[in-house]
């Protein structure tokens, strides 16, 4: 097969879908693999690294998907890079399906694109070594207590000098998925203490493994509160403001808020109220990792450091992308993993396939929405 990895041109996405490792990996299996020119530079991985690996350059997204059987992105394309596309090809990127417009659908189908998203990979063992969600999450968590320690401005860990003891900074993350679980790992080994919540009853065990408290309201509902895919249940209004009353007296404590709480293909849930953040210290810090999704604070924005009486809000809508190397590797060996599903006996592209993971994250095919989920 012929694999074409585009340039990411959506503002601020610094990643990119492939890397030399996996182009070798790719070429030894016999496929032929173009790389536009720059896709990688950003991320530290220049046009020669990728001739070396045995990969072709071409010079603009056309030029570079031309002939392609399969196109890898990081980011679902736009409109214009839709047309570019191979009509028939097959297009494997997190596609971000619920953010899609029925005219960006429209354009896939009017192409015969075969839309393949990476945030649909089943949750299975399986599939494990595919789960783009998890590894990009991972990697967001443990930014999202970089990016607060930064903000924050004093230690995190505890100091005892001759001049005097500096206290341990007071980290509360919510919600222990598995950014919440890197965020808890990564806040305690710079020293902080932790505390967590999460509407799973499962996380409470996984939070107390990594050496913090967790901080819930225990009750019958929160017991039920978890998926068969292993995803959190929206929660009723009730549970919901028990759990903020817990909250709002455990947070105006905090030097450091992470929010992680996402539900897919909903808002994300509010979490802090603005009350609560004027509760906090001055010189506080909450980092709002939902803030692509509507927030789990109310105010805070997109890419932005808002100053809420002296306590700073910040919402980094993409984290990964602040990690560019790291997250393209781990990326790009999501989709070396996935691959094989859709590779017929001679190295040629078959989606003809019942395997349940492909299933799952095909969107589009052959003119035709075949998603039950995107329609």
């Amino acid at each position: 097969m012929k694999i074409s990895v585009l340039k990411e041109r959506r503002p601020g996405e610094t990643r990119v879908a492939a890397t030399p490792e996996t182009v070798k990996k790719l070429v030894a299996l016999g496929h032929t693999v173009t790389i536009e020119s720059g896709a990688g530079t950003v991320a530290g991985f220049p046009d020669p690294a990728f001739t070396d690996a045995g990969a072709a350059i071409a010079s603009g997204a056309a030029a570079a998907a031309a002939g392609a059987d399969i196109v890898f992105k990081v980011r679902r394309p736009e409109p214009a890079e839709i047309a570019a596309l191979p009509e028939g090809a097959a297009l494997i990127a997190l596609m971000e399906p619920f953010a899609y417009a029925a005219e960006e659908v429209a354009a896939l189908n009017a192409r015969k694109i075969a839309g393949l998203s990476m945030e649909f990979t089943p949750r299975i063992t399986r599939a494990q070594s595919m789960d783009a969600l998890s590894s990009q999450s991972n990697l967001a968590g443990y930014r999202a207590v970089i990016e607060g320690a930064q903000i924050y401005g004093r230690a995190m860990p505890m100091m005892m000098t001759a001049a005097g003891t500096v206290a341990p900074a007071k980290v509360f993350v919510m919600g222990a998925g598995v950014a919440g679980l890197q965020a808890i790992a990564t806040a305690r080994r710079l020293g902080a203490v932790v505390t967590a919540n999460d509407v799973r009853p499962a996380a409470k065990e996984q939070v107390a493994s990594l050496g913090a408290k967790f901080i819930a309201v225990e009750d019958d509902e929160f017991k039920a509160a978890e998926t068969s895919g292993g995803y959190a249940k929206e929660m009723s209004a009730e549970y919901q403001a028990k759990q903020a009353a817990l909250t709002a007296s455990h947070i105006a404590k905090q030097d450091i808020v992470i929010t992680t709480a996402l539900i897919p293909g909903r808002p994300a849930p509010v979490l802090i109220t603005e009350e609560m953040v004027k509760s906090m210290k001055p010189g506080s810090v909450i980092i709002d990792m939902a803030v692509s999704q509507g927030g789990n604070c109310p105010l805070s924005t997109a890419d932005e450091i808002v100053d809420v009486g002296g306590v700073k809000v910040a919402g980094f809508s993409n984290l990964p992308a602040r990690l560019p190397a790291d997250s393209s590797s781990l990326y790009a060996k999501n989709l070396l993993a996935f691959l094989p599903l859709i590779t017929a006996e001679g190295g040629a592209l078959n989606l003809d396939t019942d395997d349940e993971i492909v299933k799952a994250m095909l969107l589009t095919r052959g003119g035709s929405t075949v998603s039950e989920r995107l329609k």
